[in-house]
């Protein structure tokens, strides 16, 4: 049975975000699947997880038998969600932009299942793994436009998914979330609804796609 980690980071609920809209219909594609795999849910929004400190950090460099008691406690909490993140077949990340980035809920969970040696390096243990970004953003960055030297989100997660985990990356995105409530964006609403639709279309078949290859993977 397959299992999907899926991950959401908006700040906002399921009615109110790009991001998670098209999570959810990719997990659904997802389940219809694979009725009987198992789907790993993380809210880091809602429950965020910590962010990596220096007693975490250094013991990720360091020889388990030599942790002091606090860092084999802050340690133990990185090994748990890298073994989850290693565990699953099939990783599904919404990423919205928030100021040209990241959430820093999604930063603090990457920092803490980067790990040099183990599922970062030359022989990461996620290497091959299909990870599928929903990277929605309100405006416009694609090539071309005005603001496309600001995008850091698909550029950021694309290079360290792919050159750092060996991860196997394909986005989703939604642009000009923001048209329908920014009065000054008004002409680009009917472009922001194409961009939704294409993204809940592509979410659907990437779903499909991805379940498709473990099966032949397996078989």
């Amino acid at each position: 049975m397959a299992t999907l980690l899926h991950l959401d980071s908006s700040l906002f609920p399921l009615s109110a975000s790009a991001s998670r809209e098209v999570t959810e219909t990719f997990r659904k594609a997802w389940e219809e699947q694979h009725p009987e795999g198992t789907v790993i849910y993380r809210d880091l929004s809602r429950n965020p997880v910590p962010h990596l400190d220096g007693l975490a950090a250094s013991a990720g460099f360091a020889d388990p038998a030599t942790h002091s008691p606090e860092q084999a406690a802050a340690f133990a909490g990185r090994v748990r969600l890298i073994e989850e993140l290693e565990q699953a077949d099939a990783v599904l990340i919404g990423a919205p932009m928030y100021n040209f980035s990241i959430p820093s809920t999604l930063k603090a969970w990457l920092d803490q299942v980067i790990l040099m040696g183990r599922t970062a390096g030359p022989d990461s243990t996620l290497k091959g793994k299909p990870v599928t970004v929903v990277a929605s953003r309100g405006g416009s960055y694609a090539p071309g436009t005005p603001r496309e030297p600001f995008e850091y989100v698909r550029n950021y997660l694309g290079a360290l998914l792919t050159e750092m985990l060996g991860a196997e990356v394909d986005f989703i995105v939604p642009e000009l979330t923001l048209a329908a409530s920014n009065p000054s964006m008004a002409e680009l609403v009917p472009l922001a609804e194409a961009s939704r639709a294409q993204a809940l279309a592509d979410a659907a078949t990437r779903a499909k796609e991805v379940a498709q290859r473990l099966r032949a993977t397996a078989a």
